[in-house]
């Protein structure tokens, strides 16, 4: 009997964790109702077809500018108000071209399951594809402001896409397991210790590829701006300062930008000098 019980308890647990990394993988759509018409400009819906055969879907708003991409982050989409709204009317009113999508099992996009940031990149090359065919004069130079999930994805085009020019990466998880284990904790108030559990089942569902952001600091040799947070609960500011540190010894052009903002919140709280920061290195880059 006893047996039978600690094996039903055993199945029960296990379940529980299957529950909780499918949860994960298939956050719920975010949408919402503004366009970058409220933003007053011009803008066309365009679809995105990626090269392993999923429909994005974006807006295209053309401008004098080169283009630069803005990148949501996990659970989000480009209907974002903590950050991508401001940072697309920021982008739109320094004069650059903007192309922003929802990633795949994002938004209004195709696919069942986001990898946070493994075949993400995909997206993001193949929104490059994209505005190489379709607007080639705007595209000789492209930038990328990414958030989270989409940092993740703006450090890895940088370091493998020669047609990516620049990045801004706010809020970089680099090791990626700890931070899931904490978003455990942020996003579901779970304990960070069943992350153990719950990973294999979300590999199990997604397929994604285990990644090793702290690789791609010897990689990355074009310029970047990391920003971090000292009230982060997903991503402790030592680690993004690691990869910074590491980053350095082989890219000249890297800077690192520590606030005292939580996640991704530093353009919440401090507008004007994101604004000024982010800016700064654009113009500088693009």
């Amino acid at each position: 009997m006893l047996w039978a019980v600690l094996i039903f308890l055993l199945v029960l647990f296990l379940a529980f964790s299957a529950f909780v990394a499918y949860k994960m993988v298939k956050p719920p759509r975010f949408l919402g109702d503004w366009t970058p018409k409220d933003l007053g400009y011009d803008y066309e819906d365009v679809t995105i077809e990626t090269r392993d055969g999923l429909k994005l879907s974006a807006w295209w708003v053309p401008n004098e500018g080169p283009v630069v991409m803005p990148l949501h982050g996990y659970t989000r989409s480009r209907w974002d108000r903590v950050y991508l709204k401001q940072t697309t009317e920021f982008l739109l009113n320094e004069g650059y071209s903007v192309l922003v999508f929802d990633f795949r099992a994002h938004g209004k996009s195709e696919g069942k399951f986001t990898t946070v940031g493994d075949r993400e990149l995909i997206d993001v090359l193949s929104a490059v594809d994209w505005l190489k065919k379709n607007h080639p004069e705007k595209a000789e130079k492209i930038g990328l402001v990414g958030f989270s999930m989409g940092a993740v994805v703006t450090i890895r085009a940088l370091a493998e896409d020669d047609r990516i020019t620049c990045g801004v990466a706010d809020s970089p998880p680099i090791y990626l397991d700890k931070t899931g284990a904490r978003g455990l904790k942020y996003f579901a108030n779970l304990p960070e210790w069943l992350y153990t559990f719950v990973k294999p089942f979300t590999v199990l569902f997604s397929g994604a590829k285990e990644l090793n952001m702290l690789e791609y600091a010897d990689k990355v040799r074009k310029p970047l701006l990391l920003i971090a947070g000292e009230k982060d609960p997903l991503v402790r500011p030592e680690e993004v300062r690691e990869f910074y540190e590491r980053n350095r010894k082989v890219n000249p052009n890297v800077e690192l930008w520590v606030t005292d903002a939580p996640h991704v919140r530093t353009l919440k709280f401090h507008p004007e000098a994101w604004k000024a920061k982010v800016g700064d290195f654009l113009r500088k880059h693009l």
